[in-house]
């Protein structure tokens, strides 16, 4: 059977210059984009040092709620790497704005999560209290390491009661230097699972923070860098903004390949380097698709693809992503409106090694 064929994705646009020359801001993701942890991912502070020096402005856009800009620009600092709080937005300033327009200034609110819940609830002139008792029109919860049941008991009360449940995000998981830990959308679940309400979700891949980060930077044309599809990727798209992915947090090869068309980037890199060099292209003919020196083209027979490499990686001068880069815009382009696994065949030992590397295919 002769599968579907769609219009390319922009993946096989790839960028003729670095993007720090060809967008004016980029948005920058935290957990898992520029730190993992307490520490900052290795290269990345002095890769933004250089885009920064290329002209390019850069904001931190997070859906962690659990701390304050303030903080979180205080440890970027600490990591190197140049913030202001006014450079951050949180989700918890983007629920608090969500209140705000439903219930108006001066409202009741019951925060759930770290400290930086409270205060941008504070800030954006609500009325911050800490029990179901004194009867708050609105749950904020968002993340925060100390989160036990304490709090979620007093929101579970609350919502029963009818206060409006607004969730910051609900991201299953967050990275750690120990693997993925739980995140909000752990504990939201469980306030969920207790109430049978679902929650109202502000953070990504909501378009309020990118659209909130874009207005304060006056950005042109912004630059979506995270780690995630359901938020990072997917809330660029939503946002009408382009996206490049990362390796250094949550996604791996084989969720890339299987993603929906909602959660495809524009670009990819290992880190945050490669807002610093162009993006090659993937070019197609007659069924197959070519980037660098890969090539991808039908499997004999089924819906499988097959990945040969030319020459020798030592002849490479890339980052060592384009065989990535034609499966994915090969499998993508016959898979444009679902998400799908991919049957990957290695045509070659090169290419069976690098599939081997990424978690994908067979001998």
């Amino acid at each position: 059977m002769t599968p579907t064929v769609g219009r390319e994705p922009s993946l096989a646009r790839g960028s003729s210059r670095p993007p720090s020359a060809e967008y004016d801001v980029a948005l920058l993701d935290l957990d898992g984009v520029v730190y993992v942890g307490p520490h900052a991912v290795p290269g990345v502070p002095a890769a933004l040092d250089a885009a920064r020096d290329a002209g390019m402005r850069l904001g931190f856009v997070t859906n962690n709620a659990a701390r304050t800009p303030e903080t979180v620009a205080a440890h970027l600092t600490e990591l190197d790497i140049r913030a202001e709080p006014s450079d951050v937005i949180t989700s918890s300033q983007a629920a608090a704005s969500v209140v705000v327009e439903l219930f108006g200034t001066g409202a009741r609110v019951l925060p759930v999560g770290g400290p930086g819940v409270a205060v941008a609830l504070r800030e954006a002139g609500l009325t911050v209290v800490d029990a179901a008792a004194s009867e708050p029109v609105a749950v904020v919860q968002g993340y925060g390491p100390e989160v036990g049941w304490p709090q979620l008991s007093e929101a579970v009360v609350a919502i029963r009661n009818g206060a409006r449940h607004v969730a910051t995000n609900t991201d299953a998981t967050i990275p750690s230097p120990r693997g993925p830990l739980p995140g909000n959308g752990a504990m939201v679940n469980v306030v969920s699972t207790v109430t049978g309400q679902q929650p109202l979700v502000t953070g990504k891949p909501d378009p309020a923070m990118h659209a909130e980060c874009v207005r304060r930077t006056d950005a042109r044309r912004p630059l979506v860098v995270g780690d995630r599809l359901d938020t990072d990727i997917e809330g660029a798209r939503r946002a009408g903004a382009e996206s490049l992915l990362v390796f250094t947090g949550v996604t791996d090869p084989v969720a890339l390949l299987a993603a929906g068309p909602d959660e495809r980037p524009d670009l990819l890199s290992h880190d945050c380097a490669g807002l610093l060099v162009p993006h090659p292209a993937v070019t197609s003919e007659s069924g197959s698709w070519r980037c660098g020196t890969w090539s991808v083209g039908p499997a004999e027979g089924g819906d499988g693809i097959v990945l040969t490499g030319a020459g020798t990686a030592a002849t490479d001068e890339t980052d060592g992503l384009d065989g990535l880069r034609a499966l994915c815009v090969a499998h993508w382009t016959r898979h444009p409106r679902e998400g799908a696994s991919a049957t990957v065949v290695g045509g070659d030992e090169r290419a069976a090694g690098v599939l081997a590397e990424w978690g994908l295919g067979r001998p």
